[in-house]
């Protein structure tokens, strides 16, 4: 993959990146280690996939990212993910939570099991890691990402849960922004159609997403990875935000 900033303006600054094994999560951190970042790759199962990131950024500068295994369920997890970061590189910059759970949830068949998954994956996990971090992250006026959804503002059918929880998490990062100023900020980041599910969906429903964005394409993980690479880098005036990047589709 081709670096996509080679400045260096984040050099030395670590980022601690939720799911950042596979997908959206490894071309978030490719962004910024490509400029400059030490990089914390949390996964819970993408192990093999975590070791051959960490290998590829350890190839290119030495010693600049490390991997770390967690369940953002298990109540000490956050603790231990700051933890980790703190003891691999000594600070804390940037903490972007990717990590997500996404299914759907019918009403009249969500389980209790179902709910605790969603909002515990998309909602409770980044609030208590956010909390867990900011100590660390307001020593160096760091930065918190949140990933959400355009579905957090426009309910998917069959999905209420996700779509709920993504919802409270576009209300967290507000609320966080006013919580953690002036040191540190929090932003959002709101995909549409740039990297489709993993289990099957049909060319038909891909068709009928992507005629609904004002530019009539799907996006790439890179349009993702450049908007944190500017959050990060370029973007010292911006809190309490919410990026759509979605060509178009919330309007």
């Amino acid at each position: 993959m081709t670096a996509m900033n080679d400045d260096f303006g984040l050099r030395d600054h670590v980022a601690l990146i939720t799911g950042a094994a596979r997908r959206v999560g490894a071309e978030m951190a490719r962004a910024l280690h490509a400029a400059g970042a030490n990089i914390l790759i949390h996964y819970r199962s993408s192990a093999a996939a975590a070791i051959a990131l960490a290998d590829e950024f350890n190839r290119a500068r030495g010693h600049s990212a490390a991997i770390f295994a967690a369940q953002l369920l298990d109540a000490d997890a956050p603790d231990r993910l700051v933890a980790a970061a703190l003891l691999e590189f000594g600070r804390l910059d940037i903490l972007i939570n990717n990590a997500s759970s996404f299914y759907p949830t019918p009403m009249g068949q969500i389980t209790r099991m179902q709910w605790d998954d969603l909002i515990g994956s998309n909602f409770r996990a980044p609030l208590f890691l956010s909390q867990a971090a900011a100590p660390s992250l307001r020593a160096q006026r760091g930065l918190i990402i949140n990933m959400i959804d355009i579905h957090g503002f426009r309910p998917l059918r069959a999905h209420p849960v996700y779509s709920a929880a993504k919802a409270g998490l576009a209300m967290l990062t507000r609320s966080l922004a006013r919580e953690l100023g002036p040191e540190i900020r929090v932003n959002g980041i709101a995909p549409g159609p740039v990297l489709w599910p993993e289990d099957e969906m049909s060319e038909d429903l891909k068709q009928e997403i992507v005629g609904k964005t004002a530019l009539k394409r799907h996006g790439t993980p890179q349009d993702i990875a450049r908007t944190a690479l500017f959050l990060a880098k370029d973007a010292p005036y911006i809190t309490g935000q919410i990026i759509s990047v979605d060509g178009g589709r919330s309007i």
